[in-house]
């Protein structure tokens, strides 16, 4: 796929995704959805993608859906002719889902304005940090629509479900210092560092860590957010530690740490997931 509305750029191990409709404040369209999700189809394929920034080109990182189809925006059935609720998918949750499965770690540096769509697709991502000028909004209650991109399953586990309440039953506007306050994003920064501080992360991971266990604990930690017990991490974690243990990347880490050098991780995610990977069962829309 030839990207026109987003940047795909690699460089030390580091893919950057650059939502890139600046004249916009890169307002999120369907083009746009389809690119990032072919994006990470691409990094999850190539080994020598170790982790993922995702930011905007300009002054906002993304204002929200597109609203130059005016009141028939979110018109599915006047739009697309579809005419029952059963067969329409929120294009939103289409791209959080994709970013959860990820197997590369990633990192969103919010540059600016990040409304709506602009901070749900965040909320899959495992990192945040903000522009110290970055404002946020989940609006929707505002337009007269709900939440999407999967955001009511996300949001309340990241802050918390009274501090998701209150932001999306107000829908109000705030600033990055109250999003920082709340656990919504890790830290915020002068906007002309924002992105070396995302490097700063990505470059640790890329050259500290193995790509295999990376992918897997990514895995381990998402998927069992939702369990009932602790039972259900238990089963999981016990057949990684055993298969994580007989590997390269395990031999090689431990001789290093013992050697007092830097570890030189082999293994890929391509080739060497352990063979009960993945172990839960997909959950499909109909």
């Amino acid at each position: 796929m030839t990207y026109q509305q987003i940047l795909y750029e690699i460089k030390d191990n580091i893919l950057t995704l650059t939502l890139n409709r600046p004249d916009q404040l890169n307002a999120f369209t369907s083009q746009m959805r389809e690119e990032l999700i072919d994006a990470f189809d691409r990094a999850d394929a190539d080994d020598q993608v170790r982790a993922i920034i995702v930011t905007g080109a300009g002054r906002a990182f993304c204002a929200g859906a597109d609203l130059s189809a005016g009141v028939e925006t979110f018109d599915y059935q006047a739009r697309d002719g579809q005419s029952l609720a059963k067969q329409h998918r929120d294009g939103g949750g289409r791209l959080t889902l994709r970013i959860f499965e990820s197997i590369k770690p990633v990192i969103a540096a919010i540059n600016g304005p990040a409304v709506g769509i602009g901070v749900t697709m965040t909320l899959a991502m495992d990192i945040r940090i903000a522009a110290q000028n970055a404002k946020f909004g989940f609006v929707f209650t505002r337009r007269g629509i709900v939440p999407e991109a999967c955001s009511s399953w996300f949001l309340p586990r990241i802050v918390g479900i009274s501090q998701a309440l209150e932001w999306i039953l107000s829908g109000r506007i705030f600033p990055a210092d109250e999003a920082v306050r709340s656990g919504l994003v890790k830290s915020s920064h002068p906007p002309d560092c924002l992105v070396s501080v995302a490097r700063d992360l990505a470059k640790d991971i890329a050259e500290n860590t193995s790509a295999v266990s990376v992918a897997l604990a990514r895995q381990m930690l998402w998927r069992t957010l939702g369990a009932a017990h602790p039972m259900e991490a238990h089963k999981v974690e016990s057949p990684a530690i055993y298969h994580a243990g007989r590997s390269a990347d395990a031999r090689e880490g431990i001789t290093a740490f013992l050697e007092k050098r830097p570890a030189k991780f082999t293994d890929k995610p391509s080739k060497d997931m352990p063979p009960f990977y993945p172990w839960w069962e997909e959950i499909t829309f109909i």
